[in-house]
């Protein structure tokens, strides 16, 4: 458990869970020992779950077939009129042969695509994505993402761009979204 939780129990539980006790064994209620049921029962229960749930694999172990698909930019981390911008105008693809597809568009046309291809590398339990992109680059892949995830295959790449700063791709479809 972590350090909240032991200071927690060291100043809080267990002083009340003693002057409960004391309560119920001097004035012989049992409101007393019923309260430090309600206590320890929930506490029993959590340590329980996370003992269960530590038996789980933790599944967010990335290949590089999993970053094969269409990727969007990924407007939940800033929202408003930029996040909308770069949403209609950019948008990846990586195909299974390792190819990587930047398109830049306008009015829902593509009118510049930057290509690439793609390989990893394993330094963690992970693999990471490596770009090698075709001149003259793009701003956005200038350098290697970095791969944000998540348990169960939730991951998220941020490329570092000159123009834009940090640029959150997420796999998804792309579809024209209204600004105004």
């Amino acid at each position: 458990m972590g350090f909240g939780f032991n200071l927690g129990m060291i100043f809080i539980i267990l002083p009340l869970t003693l002057i409960l006790f004391l309560l119920g064994a001097f004035s012989k209620k049992e409101g007393f020992f019923k309260a430090i049921g309600c206590i320890w029962i929930p506490i029993f229960c959590l340590i329980g779950l996370s003992l269960i749930a530590s038996l789980f694999p933790d599944t967010s172990f990335l290949e590089k077939d999993d970053y094969y698909g269409e990727y969007t930019i990924d407007r939940n981390f800033f929202k408003g009129k930029q996040a909308d911008w770069q949403y209609n105008h950019f948008k990846m693809e990586i195909t299974e042969n390792d190819s990587i597809f930047l398109y830049t568009m306008e009015n829902e046309k593509i009118i510049s695509i930057n290509k690439g291809t793609i390989s990893t590398v394993k330094p963690y339990s992970s693999e990471r994505l490596v770009l090698k992109m075709n001149e003259p680059n793009h701003h956005i892949t200038e350098t290697n993402p970095t791969t944000y995830r998540k348990s169960w295959w939730n991951f998220y790449l941020v490329f570092k761009s000159k123009k834009f700063h940090n640029m959150y791709f997420r796999k998804g479809k792309w579809e024209k979204i209204k600004t105004e």
